[in-house]
């Protein structure tokens, strides 16, 4: 088949932008070098593998990413569809059975009818309209291509962390007890409590204990919205209780007792048999994982079904180089998409795809753009992206409100002047789908 649009990578990003170009009648070449060839991150063939966490945050509309999520969804997003399909239990936040969603992606992409995919590692840009999802692991026979396209010798880059996961029958539930943090959801997760000497021996262990070597890693450079474990641990001994250990709104139900710590672990799946250890992404060692995570009562026999692995994550320096379609500046048949743009998290991947993907659509029927504004989610990701920080030192984003445009109007409250930002954005976004469905 020939195509009208490249798209090389089936990670959320490619997914969803291979997705939205078919829907709309375009042939779509989907390159994707798993299984020939894998990451360190990923271990699954399927497309949109979800290698951190399997949760994709917050869902309500006081929360950015919960607008981003409901703007997603109107706008048609697969990843959306396969979301509520595959969803377990998680408060307050959407969280999925990973090997599901990704089955369901998988699926819906290979048996489209206008998407071929074509197995292998490309390592130069294909001929014609383009978009490069390759993610934060970009090949490194693609990354020259790039570079030499870009005209920069090195990518900005910073560095990621994964979670463990253990099984859920390997877990000690006299030592924990199931609830959410103030109540709020169905008692989803599983929590672990510490308490102050047992605390003290962990946070030691664990700023002393061996990490696996990862070329030009330093604490300077470790994002701050996947901070590694053990950085925290060094940062100061009470920086994990105020962090991901942090003990407030959570009580034995059957004692009532307050812990000095609390390690909660998340559903992984939706048979509840693997959980997540939230806030733990690691570079440790496996066999120092095993022994400082042993530490947590709770956790003193677990099996680990994935250990927390460190990798690195290569992004453009966008403001230079992108436009708010994630077009190349010098290159507008270029479209990126993914956290090789330079957004952070998987809803923002997923975002990035689908407005490359809409906006190239526009133009290859010779349609003005849409222009998703800065009042919206999808459009003030974009315009951040292509316009950076006002420092100039442009780093990984993950949406929130303050890159939203404000209101006129002062509303006392921040969830309720939160909820008037989402309903002002949810109507913009419904006069620009009226514009996309009519053609004009």
């Amino acid at each position: 088949m020939s195509a009208d649009v490249t798209v090389v990578g089936a990670g959320l990003a490619g997914s969803e932008a291979a997705w939205q170009l078919a829907q709309r009648g375009f042939k779509v070449r989907l390159c994707e070098m798993k299984p020939e060839k894998m990451t360190p991150a990923h271990t699954s063939p399927l497309f949109s593998e979800l290698v951190c966490s399997n949760s994709l945050r917050g869902d309500d509309l006081s929360n950015a990413v919960g607008l981003l999520k409901e703007e997603l969804r109107r706008l048609g997003s697969l990843m959306m569809a396969s979301a509520e399909k595959h969803r377990v239990p998680a408060g307050g936040a959407l969280a999925v059975d990973r090997e599901a969603f990704a089955q369901t992606i998988t699926d819906a992409i290979r048996t489209h009818p206008n998407i071929t995919v074509v197995p292998g590692e490309i390592t130069a840009f294909p001929e014609g309209e383009c978009i490069i999802a390759t993610g934060p692991l970009t090949s490194e026979g693609l990354i020259p291509a790039i570079a030499d396209a870009c005209g920069e010798a090195d990518f900005l880059h910073f560095f990621d962390a994964a979670a463990p996961l253990v099984a859920f029958d390997s877990i000690d539930m006299t030592k924990a007890w199931f609830g959410s943090r103030y109540g709020k959801g169905t008692a989803d997760y599983v929590n672990c409590p510490m308490d102050k000497d047992q605390y003290d021996a962990f946070v030691t262990e664990l700023a002393h204990a061996k990490e696996a070597p990862v070329h030009g890693f330093e604490d300077a450079g470790v994002f701050e919205g996947c901070m590694p474990v053990e950085v925290m641990a060094r940062r100061g001994r009470d920086t994990l209780r105020y962090g991901p250990l942090k003990p407030v709104g959570l009580r034995d139900p059957v004692t009532g007792e307050s812990y000095h710590a609390v390690v909660q672990l998340r559903r992984d799946n939706d048979e509840g048999s693997v959980y997540n250890v939230v806030g733990f992404q690691t570079h440790l060692t496996f066999p120092e994982q095993r022994r400082v995570f042993g530490m947590i009562p709770a956790l003193a026999n677990a099996e680990y079904l994935r250990y927390g692995k460190m990798h690195r994550n290569t992004f453009l320096n966008g403001p230079k180089l992108l436009d708010r379609y994630y077009r190349l500046k010098s290159q507008p048949r270029v479209a990126f998409a993914g956290q090789v743009t330079g957004v952070e998290g998987y809803v923002e991947s997923c975002a990035s795809g689908m407005l490359a993907a809409l906006e190239m659509a526009r133009r290859l029927k010779g349609l003005p753009p849409l222009d998703f504004p800065r009042t919206t989610a999808i459009g003030a990701l974009a315009l951040y992206v292509s316009g950076g920080a006002a420092s100039g030192d442009f780093q990984p984003m993950n949406v929130n409100f303050g890159i939203i445009e404000h209101l006129d109007e002062r509303i006392r409250g921040k969830r309720e002047r939160y909820l008037k930002v989402s309903e002002r954005a949810l109507a913009d976004l419904g006069r620009i789908i009226e514009r996309e469905e009519s053609g004009t």
